[in-house]
């Protein structure tokens, strides 16, 4: 499709198998809940827009995500090494979004943050099916990722779902591809290819519920040649339709609601993570965190990202399970008020 939103106003509902073209949330017919059409501040206000570029590798683990909160552009950036334990991060805050530029158009352009002499800058390309990433930092930090959802062929989770009573979010996830570039930090140089680096990407937008929680889990890499991606959540875009999924090999097979188990007050220790439907049972203990906090009153956010290792087992429906064994990933355990 062109663009999500229908000429009535509404969105297009459902799991597609190509994201559109643009969201268009401007022609969006936003309502009170009481029915109230709302204007053109109430819909710049409400609508929330957030990308992340995940690596992982055994020997370094990174993450970049930039987000559009109406009345606050956020960006932030880390690299952690698992063998020495240090980790380089970095966030950054934009009253107003200024210095910041984001895209509606999910497979195309460009979203950055300038802050100074940092920049993070976000491209997708329409043509290659390519997701490229650059951060460039004031101390000489120097990352340049990027992976093709084209070769080998890759099927991403596109979905978009009603949220609360007046509102709606389109995700579109990737996971369990290979990733080339080049990082450069006082953690190392490193070359990502030579490295075995896989990524993973997130490109979120829409009205979401005011105040929300939720939890996620994501793991790339490959068991024996088989390359694995997983995206879990509970707590958004699980309203009609689920953005629940694992990849093999690109192929995408959909999962039925998760349940997280872990300690809210120490999330390095393991977490359970297991599907209604079987399919997903696995342990992840963290070996690392990056974690936020912000309370400005109409904006609040308590955001805590664990990278650690998986180990558990996948049951696609027919076939032989997978079996996970300290595979590297993600989960996050965020609250936030926008």
């Amino acid at each position: 499709m062109e663009r999500l939103i229908q000429a009535n106003g509404q969105p297009h509902y459902g799991i597609f198998s190509s994201a559109p073209g643009e969201v268009n949330y401007r022609d969006f017919d936003f309502r009170s809940p009481m029915g109230r059409r709302l204007g053109a501040l109430a819909k710049w206000r409400r609508f929330h827009q957030f990308q992340y570029f995940g690596l992982i590798s055994d020997e370094l683990i990174g993450g970049c995500a930039l987000a559009n909160l109406s009345l606050l552009g956020v960006g932030f950036v880390y690299l952690f090494h698992p063998a020495s334990g240090r980790m380089i991060e970095h966030q950054f805050r934009m009253p107003l979004g200024l210095g910041t530029d984001f895209s509606q158009q999910p497979n195309a352009g460009v979203c950055e943050l300038r802050s100074g002499r940092n920049l993070l800058r976000l491209e997708n390309d329409a043509a290659t099916r390519e997701k490229r990433l650059l951060v460039e930092l004031a101390d000489g930090t120097r990352i340049e990722a990027s992976f093709s959802e084209a070769q080998p062929a890759f099927q991403p989770m596109c979905v978009c779902t009603p949220t609360a009573v007046n509102g709606w979010v389109y995700a579109q996830k990737v996971a369990g591809v290979r990733c080339t570039g080049q990082v450069r930090s006082t953690l190392g140089d490193f070359d990502l290819a030579q490295l075995g680096a896989f990524a993973h990407h997130d490109w979120s937008a829409g009205y979401m519920r005011p105040e929300t929680h939720w939890n996620w889990a994501c793991l790339s890499g490959a068991v024996g040649e088989v390359r694995v991606g997983l995206n879990l959540s509970c707590g958004v875009n699980e309203t009609s339709f689920s953005e629940n999924c694992y990849w093999l090999d690109g192929e995408l097979l959909p999962v039925s609601g998760v349940h997280f188990q872990f300690d809210r007050d120490q999330p390095l220790q393991p977490w359970s993570i297991r599907s209604s439907d079987g399919q997903v049972e696995l342990r992840f203990v963290g070996e690392g965190l990056h974690r936020e906090r912000l309370n400005l009153g109409v904006l609040a956010s308590n955001f805590k990202q664990v990278f650690g290792r998986f180990e558990g087992i996948l049951r696609p429906p027919g076939r032989e399970a997978v079996r996970i064994e300290q595979l590297w990933g993600f989960v996050e355990d965020q609250y936030v008020k926008w």
